[in-house]
């Protein structure tokens, strides 16, 4: 089974005077993250990005929809953002899932080798971080990672 394509941007939203988004729904499964990664990848380089933060902003995803296959209910998505701000530019990084699976992370090894740092990377990653409980009971984490806007 592969992941779905990201949402196809018209051609201004690639520009780089316009803001830009997409959103991927997550697999169940952490063996296919890895065509959301891919997609991801896409859209960023798209999105012309210095690499190196295209490179901590794919950290960052790949931490956040981690985190929400293993540790969380389903239904799960990734919506990334690109948008100008009076300083420049953010990309907002966003995963939104089921809530808390309790059942789920009781089966996840606790080697700190293996598990446990993804969201120090976040942390250290990005310029701001957070959560958000929504009334329905699901939970986005999200991040900010500062990139420049075109001249």
């Amino acid at each position: 089974m592969t992941s779905p394509s990201p949402t196809r941007l018209p051609a201004a939203a690639l520009s780089r005077d316009e803001g830009a988004e997409f959103l991927l729904p997550l697999p169940g499964s952490p063996r296919l993250l890895a065509g959301i990664r891919r997609d991801t990848r896409i859209a960023l380089a798209g999105w012309r990005l210095p690499q190196e933060i295209a490179d901590d902003a794919l950290l960052v995803v790949s931490e956040l929809i981690s985190n929400a296959v293993l540790h969380a209910l389903p239904p799960a998505a990734l919506k990334v953002a690109r948008r100008r701000t009076a300083t420049g530019g953010v990309l907002g990084v966003e995963v939104t899932d089921g809530g808390p699976a309790a059942v789920r992370s009781a089966c996840i090894p606790a080697s700190p080798d293996e598990h446990g740092r993804g969201l120090a990377i976040v942390r250290a990653l990005s310029t701001d971080h957070g959560t958000r409980t929504e009334q329905d009971g699901s939970v986005t984490w999200w991040a900010e990672l500062s990139v420049p806007w075109g001249e």
